[in-house]
Parts: C-alpha cells; sequence; structure tokens
C-alpha cells in the first residue's frame, strides 16, 4: 500500500482514539518512512529537516495569543458578551433564544468570512472573539460543534470562492498558475464560477450542521469558563480607545510586514505603554497566551515534519500517478479518485495551498487527455486541493476553531472540530464536486 495512505491513515486513527495530535504527527511519519523504505535515520533525518519550517508560525501563534489575553483584558470584546448577556437575562423566552443564537452565529460567521479578505488575519480574530462569547454560549446552551463548522465555513469557503485577500492568492497567484504552467487555457474569471457549486455543497453542509445535526442544546460547565472569563467585566473607555489603536497597529503592521509576529508585539507594547498592563505583568500574559495558542504551535511544527517525510518518500507522486493505471477512460471514476487522492495529500500536509502544486502537474494532462472542459478541470483540481483542509488535525482552518473553543477545556479538537467538519464538508465536496465535473462542466 502506498506510503502517503498508510502515514495519513496511522494519523487519523490514533487521533480518532485521542492520542495526542503531536504524537499521532510524528508516529504517522515514521511509519510512513518505515513503509517508504527510508530507514528509521533517513525518516528522522526528513522529520528534522521539516521541522524549521514550523518554527515561525509555533511563534507567531505564541505573540497571537499573548496579544489576544492583552485584548481579553481591556475589555473590548466583551461589549459584545455583555450585551449579549444582558439580552438573555432580560427575556428568557424561546424565541429570544433562538433569534440570539442565530445572530451570534451569523455574527461569527461574518468575522471568519472577513478575516480571508475585508480584515485578511485568517485566524487571529478567533482567540480574540470567541472566548469572551462561551458564557453566553453556555447560558444559551449552545453547542460548540456548531460554532466550530460555522468558523471553518467562513474560513475554507471564503477563499475557495472569492478572489481577494487570501481567495486571491488561492485562486489566481496558485491554482490559476498552475493550470496554466501545465497547459489548461483557463481565466481567472472562469475559477469562483467553477468553485461555485463544490462550495454550494459546503453552503449545505453548513446549513445541515446549524438546523440538524447540532440543532439540540449541549449543556457546557460554567464554573469551568468563569475561571478563564469572567461573566460581567467593568469596561474601561480608556482601556477600550487603546485597544482600538492596538488592534489598528498590529493589523497595519501585519499587512505591512506580513507578520504576524511584528504586528501581535508592536499591538502589545502599546498596552504596556499606556499603562493597561505593567511590565511585570509581560510573563504571565505571554504564559497565558502561550497557554492558548501554543499547543497549535507544536502541532504546525509536528505538521511540517510530517509533511516532510511524506514528500522524501516519493509517496505523494506514487499515489497520483497510480491512479492514471486505474482510470482508464472512464471519466466518472477518474474524477472520483482525483478527488479522494487530493484529500488524502491535504490530510497529510494539512494545506490546501501547497496541495494543488503537487497534483496539478499530473492532474491537468489527465484532465486534458480524457477531454475534460476547461471548466471541469479548474473544479476537480480546486476542490480536490480544499478537499481535507476542513477535516483535517493538521490544518489550521481546524486548529484556529479549537484555540478558542477549548480555552476552557471542554472542547476537543478531534471529536468536537475535526470529526464534525470532515463530515460535514468533505463528503458534499466529494459529492458536488463530482457532479459538477461530470454532469454540469
Amino acid at each position: 500500500m502506498n506510503s502517503v495512505i498508510i502515514a495519513v491513515t496511522v494519523m487519523v486513527i490514533l487521533s480518532l482514539v485521542r492520542v495526542n495530535i503531536v504524537i499521532a504527527l510524528i508516529i504517522g511519519a515514521i511509519t510512513g518512512g518505515l513503509t517508504a523504505g527510508l530507514g528509521l535515520n533517513e525518516t528522522i533525518k526528513a522529520f528534522n529537516a521539516g521541522l524549521g519550517g514550523g518554527a515561525t508560525i509555533a511563534l507567531s501563534y505564541a505573540m497571537l495569543g499573548t496579544f489576544a489575553v492583552a485584548i481579553s483584558k481591556s475589555g473590548i470584546t466583551d461589549l459584545l458578551s455583555n450585551m449579549i448577556i444582558k439580552k438573555i437575562n432580560g427575556d428568557t423566552s424561546d424565541m429570544q433564544f433562538i433569534y440570539i443564537k442565530y445572530l451570534m452565529l451569523g455574527l461569527i460567521l461574518f468575522a471568519a468570512i472577513s478575516s480571508q479578505n475585508l480584515v485578511p488575519v485568517h485566524i487571529a480574530f478567533i482567540p480574540i472573539l470567541i472566548p469572551p462569547l462561551l458564557h453566553s454560549m453556555a447560558q444559551l446552551k449552545l453547542d460548540r460543534r456548531v460554532v466550530a463548522c460555522v468558523i471553518t465555513f467562513g474560513l475554507v469557503a471564503t477563499y475557495m470562492l472569492l478572489p481577494i485577500g487570501f481567495g486571491g492568492i488561492f485562486l489566481n497567484e496558485i491554482l490559476l498558475k498552475n493550470l496554466v504552467d501545465n497547459g489548461v487555457n483557463a481565466v481567472s474569471g472562469q475559477l469562483p464560477m467553477a468553485m461555485l457549486f463544490p462550495v454550494s455543497g459546503m453552503f449545505l453542509g453548513l446549513v445541515i450542521a446549524i438546523f440538524i445535526s447540532y440543532k439540540k442544546k449541549r449543556i457546557y460547565d460554567v464554573s469551568k469558563i468563569l475561571e478563564i472569563e469572567s461573566q460581567k467585566k467593568e469596561i474601561n473607555k480608556f482601556y477600550i480607545f487603546i485597544a482600538i489603536v492596538s488592534a489598528v497597529t498590529a493589523l497595519g503592521l501585519q499587512l505591512y510586514t506580513n507578520s504576524i509576529i511584528v504586528g501581535s508585539l508592536a499591538g502589545f507594547i502599546i498596552f504596556i505603554v499606556a499603562g493597561v498592563i505593567k511590565a511585570d505583568e509581560t510573563q504571565d500574559f505571554f504564559t497565558k497566551g502561550l497557554k492558548m495558542m501554543g499547543m497549535i504551535g507544536f502541532i504546525m511544527i509536528a505538521a511540517n515534519g510530517f509533511a516532510s517525510v511524506i514528500n522524501a518518500t516519493g509517496g505523494v507522486e506514487t499515489l497520483v500517478s497510480s491512479i492514471v493505471d486505474i482510470i482508464g477512460n472512464n471519466k466518472s471514476l477518474a474524477v472520483l479518485l482525483m478527488l479522494i487522492v487530493g484529500l488524502f495529500i491535504t490530510m497529510g500536509i494539512g494545506s490546501s495551498f501547497s496541495t494543488i502544486p503537487i497534483i496539478a502537474t499530473i492532474y491537468a494532462p489527465l484532465c486534458m487527455q480524457l477531454e475534460f472542459s476547461v471548466m471541469a478541470t479548474i473544479t476537480i483540481i480546486g476542490t480536490a486541493a480544499a478537499l481535507g483542509d476542513a477535516g483535517s488535525p493538521a490544518s489550521d482552518s481546524t486548529l484556529g476553531p479549537t484555540s478558542g473553543l477549548n480555552v476552557d477545556g471542554q472542547h476537543d479538537h478531534i471529536w468536537d472540530t475535526v470529526v464534525p467538519t470532515f463530515i460535514h464538508y468533505n463528503i458534499p465536496l466529494v459529492i458536488f464536486g463530482w457532479c459538477a465535473a461530470v454532469y454540469i462542466f
């Protein structure tokens, strides 16, 4: 069996039985390397070589967590939480609860969508916005699994469909470039239209998650939430002003330098200079920030090592090439296999952006050989790359939601984020992507 399939399968199975994801990634990488015949020393060497690629991400998330804790102290995010709590306490009717519940989900979805384009901070908004809302969610008995699904939809579907911000990078700078480089006569205007139907499948999954799968109430221990976030904080207008200045400065520097580290550090320093945070409190804030976001950093470091081993085995190229012998001239089977292979690759690497260059070199010529239209080719390659981003244990599209929802230890990364997003998004993506390529385009 192919080493990539074995490595990803081992990693996923270990994660599902609640083995720590970092340990699961390491064991999966070693298993994949040994299966490919690299030997233990070569496997460890390849794994270590990839670790450095995750160091910047890890430090970025640690600083982001520190900045998020500082923002939380200012009370700016508590304005929204206090308003919601006030409404809940003022009217306990079922209709009012339902209204507040869907309003909250709508605001979170808007924030997730905006994080990809209007304010391109990606998952940086999650540890700032979500923790202060946990108490309100608990009072509403809102299932956090649906919140994870809402956030992941906003992160993934947006870059798949809208060619702005991160979507511009995914669609135009990566997908279009690799299509053209491999002989597909695609133009930028075709990409959003080709991805519309697969994204519609994701939207259906979102609707099912909200109104069917996780509609029932779920009880959370409020005392654990109050240990992290007090029910109601006093709002200091000066602190709010400083928080706004800090957030704008951090965002501006992040966009200018393309560095979360620089932006978060600058924002944190503003809090210190303004006296919102005392200099001797910085150690405590960094520790809390590391506790909030540090695990993501370690997972991303391990994921880079895992991806490095997968690439070193040569199993990715073998896996992609092997489907050519199976397909023959069966177009329906060709689309299905290309999508499933894309799913395995993206779940292993953890990034749809990195998957496109790997699969496009073989998928594009294969699609032309099977006489797929340009629109169908775009749909196949774009969907195959995006598959697995929602539902991969090592993807920031799943790690981000968990970082905000699990600050009180009541939201499991695998069973409450990864499994729900995998079921509600990857399955519809396969079905709708297959239908679009075979019957529509």
